[in-house]
């Protein structure tokens, strides 16, 4: 892979892709006293970055491959590259979706599609969703379009950095990236190495699926046991052969941030900023001034990778938020069964300024207690201790339901 392969895919894309928007940000500069821009992949002709490694590996199929068509797995953002590159050269698709894969993507595939392409839900993580994929490659003969584990697909990504630098007209101090797979990363990576070798490239995984790290610590790609699927766009369990040597011999960093502080950065984001960025595309911003340090008066550029969010799934952002900020919790209290013990709980135990927001009571006739379960928010994260003290002085069974354990993961 080199800095001339990445040039010879952005002529290919040249007319096909948007010339994304790169935007200074006052937010994220005041953050970190920087001068902060923005790439604005989120507004890409299919709303991510993968219509560029998507469109470039299928462009160079011959009229033989393309007339077998094309398989390929996906979260949702490249299966709706490959759905849009089938559209516009005439090829026909199948296209395997996790069944974590929100409906608004699986929507948007088959419309930018179209009769080009058939969406197929398989599994519940991004690796069924390829077995499922290859094994149809393998017995169909059809020709399978990896999400960014092939020469061709990492190249047509690396062309947001050049985009970057031309629009720009210089090199950027700093370029954060976000991570799944390590497509985007190494396609930028390759280029960079022979085109801006003074730029420092930081990638940033979600902490739940840091798959590029332990294909680091290891030597090579491993399989984590577990994935958060929560930053769907990077929830991936195995790091690409392909894009692993790239990125280790690229000289890049590598960290990665906390699911709750990505939904805290969403929010930002859309309040402040007035952009609406899927879980992955607030990866890199979630990590500028915590695990990414920058010094002042650098330039730095985030990638916002993608903007497909479900808005059924804001919910879920604002709870994984306010858990990350402090400011939520639960606990499992005991009830005594008699009249008044809820009043003597909202006047005795819960603070001036705390907030119930989930109460689930069961009253058992032969029982006298009876179990709840109780969120509360808080007005500020340091109010927490004087509401622990309370509730232990009280008269109250408590039991509080720790971040990590299994009753956590079944009401988050």
């Amino acid at each position: 892979m080199s800095a001339r392969t990445v040039e010879e895919a952005a002529k290919r894309l040249a007319g096909v892709v948007t010339r994304t928007p790169l935007e200074p940000n006052e937010r994220l500069s005041a953050r970190v006293d920087a001068r902060v821009w923005l790439k604005r992949e989120d507004l890409q002709t299919v709303r991510s970055y993968k219509i560029r490694g998507a469109y470039n590996f299928i462009v160079q199929l011959d009229a033989e491959h393309r007339e077998r068509g094309v398989v390929c797995a996906s979260a949702g953002n490249h299966a709706q590259g490959v759905a849009y590159a089938c559209r516009r050269l005439g090829a026909n698709g199948r296209v395997y979706v996790p069944g974590t894969t929100p409906r608004q993507k699986r929507e948007r595939i088959a419309t930018l599609g179209g009769s080009h392409i058939e969406v197929i839900v398989v599994g519940e993580t991004y690796e069924d969703a390829f077995t499922a994929a290859k094994r149809d490659a393998e017995s169909t003969g059809a020709t399978l379009v990896p999400a960014f584990d092939a020469p061709e697909t990492v190249a047509g990504q690396g062309t947001v950095a050049m985009e970057v630098v031309a629009q720009l007209g210089f090199v950027p101090d700093v370029m954060v990236v976000p991570v799944g797979g390590g497509g985007l990363l190494a396609g930028i990576a390759a280029w960079a190495a022979e085109r801006a070798p003074e730029m420092r490239i930081v990638g940033v995984e979600p902490a739940g699926a840091t798959c590029m790290a332990a294909a680091l610590a290891a030597g090579g790609p491993v399989r984590l046991e577990s994935v958060d699927t929560f930053v769907d766009g990077a929830a991936v369990a195995l790091a690409g052969s392909v894009t692993y040597p790239l990125i280790r011999d690229g000289g890049v960093e590598l960290t990665d941030v906390a699911e709750g502080a990505i939904c805290t950065e969403m929010l930002a984001m859309y309040q402040s900023d007035g952009v609406i960025a899927e879980p992955a595309g607030a990866l890199a911003t979630a990590a500028l001034g915590t695990t990414v340090k920058i010094d002042p008066g650098q330039i730095v550029v985030c990638v916002v990778s993608g903007g497909n969010n479900d808005v059924s799934r804001y919910g879920e952002v604002l709870e994984r938020s306010l858990i990350h900020e402090g400011l939520k919790h639960y606990f499992l209290v005991g009830f005594p069964q008699e009249p008044g013990a809820l009043r003597r709980f909202l006047d005795e135990v819960l603070g001036p300024d705390d907030d119930i927001t989930r109460f689930e009571y069961v009253k058992r006739n032969s029982r006298e207690t009876g179990p709840a379960l109780i969120g509360v928010e808080l007005a500020r994260p340091g109010d927490l201790e004087g509401l622990l003290h309370r509730l232990e002085v009280s008269p109250l069974q408590v039991e509080r339901v720790e971040p990590g354990s299994p009753l956590f993961h079944f009401l988050v």
